[in-house]
């Protein structure tokens, strides 16, 4: 069973606002994300005037280093939820896998639209999946959490850093920097570039991270006015899963630095629930599944993250932090 959450009374859906603007930043990818829930939003509302503001965020201009070592994901909010809190803009628009696992006080995500395809793609110009990779093959990534994996399995090959934007990054393999890369199969697929995908990577290969595929909408925690408008956007049994996940990397302090993945589905009225731990290089790697009522999705993030770190998560956390 998936409910939604009540946050508000539906009637301030009854007077939805005359003028709404979003923030994104201004990337293709993130600007087909807001364009995407404005089309939604016009439909649900014809009378209100939605706008878009594009924005360029601190993560966007850091490109010279990895995620880990530039701040972590919250970069790449952090000016959105200004605009939010200046009142500059009413909603921002998110990739669920991009929100920082705990947010600012004074903020809430109104709604998490349904699911895209969560999965992983293994991108090549010349080879068709990882095992067809010469040994010393150079394999770009701008995550800990798919390198850590692509290590556990495939320790022949060489990882480098993979940053810019989906664009970027398919041009620097095609520019021969890499013999492959790895991106969100979502991603490609929004940009209309699902024909450079050579392999959608399975969970079990490549496990996804917290909200991958998951669009979320964030507003500032006092509009109930627009927590109450973003309502029919909220997909409840999307919404189930991505808590889910976002719960386990809480209670694991999930962030940049931690390699891992969390992974939700739901099977009838409960979710099957897989993460992993792992350190950078691949070598300690602890992974395990739970399946439990889908009604409380936070208690069952809570419950597998307590089993990983039974299982040794708690010592690749305590190295990670020495």
């Amino acid at each position: 069973m998936f409910r939604q959450e009540k946050r508000v009374t539906s009637a301030a859906s009854n007077h939805p606002l005359l003028s709404l603007v979003i923030a994104s930043r201004e990337s293709a990818l993130a600007l087909w994300q807001a364009r995407n829930i404005e089309a939604r939003l016009a439909a649900l509302y014809p009378q209100t005037k939605i706008t878009i503001r594009g924005m360029t965020t601190q993560g966007d201009r850091i490109l010279d280093r990895a995620l880990d070592k530039s701040g972590g994901k919250g970069l790449f909010v952090k000016e959105l939820e200004d605009a939010l809190a200046a009142g500059s803009a009413d909603i921002a628009v998110h990739s669920m896998k991009d929100v920082p696992m705990v947010l600012p006080p004074g903020f809430a995500i109104a709604a998490i639209a349904e699911r895209a395809d969560s999965r992983d793609a293994f991108v090549s110009n010349q080879y068709a999946d990882f095992s067809a990779l010469p040994d010393g093959s150079c394999v770009g990534t701008s995550s800990l959490r798919r390198e850590s994996q692509i290590r556990a399995r495939f320790p022949r090959l060489k990882i480098e850093p993979l940053r810019g934007n989906v664009q970027t990054r398919l041009k620097k393999l095609d520019d021969g920097q890499y013999a492959a890369i790895v991106l969100a199969a979502a991603g490609l697929k929004r940009l209309g570039l699902a024909d450079r995908i050579t392999a959608i990577l399975t969970p079990e290969d490549s496990l996804p991270a917290p909200g991958q595929g998951a669009l979320g909408i964030e507003c500032r925690a006092d509009r109930a006015d627009l927590i109450a408008m973003m309502q029919p956007l909220d997909h409840a049994e999307t919404a189930a899963c991505v808590r889910a996940e976002r719960a386990l990397s809480r209670a694991l302090s999930g962030n940049c630095q931690l390699p891992l993945g969390a992974y939700a589905q739901a099977e009838g009225g409960s979710l099957r629930l897989r993460g992993f731990v792992a350190s950078p290089d691949g070598a300690k790697f602890v992974r395990a599944e739970l399946t439990a009522d889908a009604r409380d999705p936070e208690a069952l993030g809570n419950e597998l993250a307590a089993r990983l770190r039974a299982l040794g998560a708690t010592d690749i956390l305590a190295a990670l932090e020495s």
